[in-house]
């Protein structure tokens, strides 16, 4: 094993640094548009009802999208059709205030749009990263991603209300719209470096390959489900012990600064056992630490509850893309991480019903737990498949070289 200590400056190249303002400027409108659609709504005849709807229909668009979509990336050349999607989101996105007085149908419609035509990018940026750095730092360089991503999730909803109400309700889509803009302009600028399996394809068909990774998708989903049923939960918990509401969003936002500074501690060093075995362990602390907002008392038991889980949910989820990487050969990698993100967002959406219904047979209390339970028993079902997937001589998947500091060391 390499004693060459990983540093996060290893990765301030001007590439990457230019991958790093591409990546902040196409979350930013994923982070901001569901909020952003519920304020657009608050001032029309419609009212929050068509807010909720609206972002149905853009979640729904993600979903559907992302699968559709993120398959064709490993077909060609991946920088244009992610230009193309982006595009379309800004032009989704900066239509939705023109119609604010147009009819429901178009709107909802034009909402699917932003939420479909974008919805390879996050994948297929991922896969870029990837390819624009060594072996010995994607687990950093996936790191550092998962912490932009928290910081921007932290961030946007208080950005979103500040437009909405102090500037116009349409104001936080237009910023949606000029951001899609601007992350498709820096994407013709950034190198795309050619996959190293594209002139020795597998026989596999690219279908296969990217569902021989099922057993990732449904734990990845299990796990941002069980952080869904903790924040969605969270406000009933806190009026069930008789806290402010209000704290919601303060609670929230440090459960995702956590996140980021997890993501941080990972990328810092080699951890021990192989990225299936980490993943494992930071599921069953996360599941653990959520399990605490319900048994330590007041708002600071909460705060430590979910600031605990969010620290191992970034582990969670960087090795969940470590494994992905792993398990999968490299031109199904970015089709892989976009069908990893539709699943989150379709578990995403199931547990907001499931924990709606939960609400109005049991106490949020309850609820929690159950989310937990559930989660760990789909994890359970996973973890073995995953390990006979691995096990099987024909599996259709081709794992990447393991070198000194690679997964199987960390």
């Amino acid at each position: 094993m390499s004693n060459v200590k990983p540093r996060y400056r290893d990765l301030m190249t001007p590439e990457l640094l230019l991958w790093g303002l591409i990546a902040l400027a196409s979350k930013a409108p994923v982070a901001m548009a569901p909020l952003a659609l519920v304020f657009f709504s608050r001032a029309t005849p419609g009212g929050y009802a068509l807010g909720a709807t609206l972002a149905s229909a853009y979640v729904l668009g993600e979903v559907v999208g992302a699968p559709l979509l993120g398959s064709r990336l490993g077909r060609g050349r991946m920088r244009p059709q992610l230009v193309i999607g982006l595009l379309c989101g800004a032009v989704a996105f900066g239509a939705l205030p023109l119609l604010a007085t147009g009819s429901p149908g178009w709107v909802i419609a034009t909402a699917f749009l932003a939420g479909a035509g974008p919805a390879a990018c996050p994948g297929g940026i991922r896969s870029l990263l990837t390819r624009l750095v060594g072996d010995r730092d994607v687990a950093r360089a996936l790191s550092a991603e998962a912490m932009l991503t928290q910081i921007t999730w932290a961030v946007a909803p208080a950005l979103v209300v500040l437009l909405a109400l102090q500037v116009h309700p349409g104001a936080p889509l237009v910023l949606c719209a000029l951001l899609a803009l601007l992350a498709g302009g820096l994407l013709l600028r950034l190198h795309e470096p050619a996959t190293q399996s594209t002139a020795t394809r597998a026989p596999t068909s690219m279908s296969r390959a990217v569902m021989a990774g099922w057993p990732v998708y449904l734990t990845s989903a299990a796990a941002m489900a069980m952080l869904a049923t903790a924040e969605l939960v969270l406000p009933a918990l806190l009026e069930d012990r008789a806290i402010a509401v209000g704290w919601s969003g303060p609670l929230l936002a440090a459960f995702a600064l956590a996140s980021a500074f997890g993501a941080f501690c990972y990328g810092l060093r080699r951890w021990p056992g192989a990225v299936e075995a980490q993943s494992l362990v930071f599921l069953t602390a996360t599941a653990c630490c959520v399990t605490l907002i319900v048994l330590l008392p007041g708002v600071a038991g909460i705060a430590v509850g979910l600031m605990l889980a969010g620290v191992f949910q970034a582990g969670v989820m960087v090795t969940r893309n470590l494994s992905l990487r792993q398990q999968l050969p490299e031109q199904a990698h970015a089709a892989a991480y976009s069908m990893m993100y539709a699943v989150q967002g379709a578990g995403y959406s199931l547990t907001a019903t499931l924990s709606a219904v939960a609400l109005q047979v049991a106490t949020p209390a309850t609820a929690v737990i159950g989310g937990v339970a559930v989660t760990l028993v789909i994890t359970a079902i996973c973890a073995v498949a995953e390990r006979r997937s691995l096990r099987a001589p024909e599996s259709g998947a081709s794992k990447q070289p393991q070198g000194p500091e690679s997964g199987a060391d960390r």
